[in-house]
């Protein structure tokens, strides 16, 4: 149990039979009446976030997320399949768990998948891949401003916008939270 007045950003707890992670807390200690917590959580399940006041006394259960490395294997219609390098058990996941966490990792790769309870609610990608560019325009000489940019398809056929030297065969490292160009590999 972890009171309210422990709160800290990145804790997970259970609140209302859900899982949530709290994004921000602030303690408010108003010149008349009782102390609060202000927080916003995140459900882990759903992604929606809510705001919520607490009392520093109030405990609720912190709940146990489970990280386990697993390989990415393939696709097959609306599941992802998954294979745990330890023991080669494979697991399949539906589309809606997963959303678009997946769009910067090929086959093969390793990924985090998470869960609760035996229930698996979310994957987390490595923080940085390396992709091979297989579509974009080429970069005109003289059309250059500072940070100039242009969009470019890579080998899992997302869109990530790259700098205009950047060719069609260049392999570059991407930042996966944000989706964001880092640099060639």
């Amino acid at each position: 149990m972890v009171s309210a007045g422990d709160f800290r950003n990145g804790l997970t707890i259970q609140y209302e039979n859900q899982i949530y992670t709290v994004i921000e807390f602030q303690h408010v200690k108003p010149g008349k009446g009782a102390a609060f917590v202000r927080t916003k959580l995140k459900n882990l399940k759903t992604g929606s976030v809510i705001e919520k006041t607490f009392r520093p006394t109030e405990k609720m259960p912190k709940a146990h997320i489970e990280k386990k490395d697993m390989q990415y294997l393939y696709t097959d219609g609306d599941l992802f399949h998954f294979m745990d390098s330890e023991t080669y058990d494979q697991i399949a996941i539906n589309s809606d768990q997963i959303g678009d966490t997946l769009k910067f990792v090929k086959e093969n790769d390793m990924v985090k998948i998470l869960s609760h309870e035996g229930e698996v609610f979310g994957i987390e990608p490595p923080l940085f891949v390396e992709l091979e560019i297989i579509h974009t325009e080429p970069g005109v000489k003289g059309d250059t401003a500072t940070g100039a940019t242009k969009p470019a398809e890579v080998e899992t056929g997302a869109s990530v916008n790259v700098p205009l030297f950047v060719n069609i065969g260049d392999k570059i490292k991407i930042d996966t939270r944000t989706g964001e160009y880092l640099s060639r590999a």
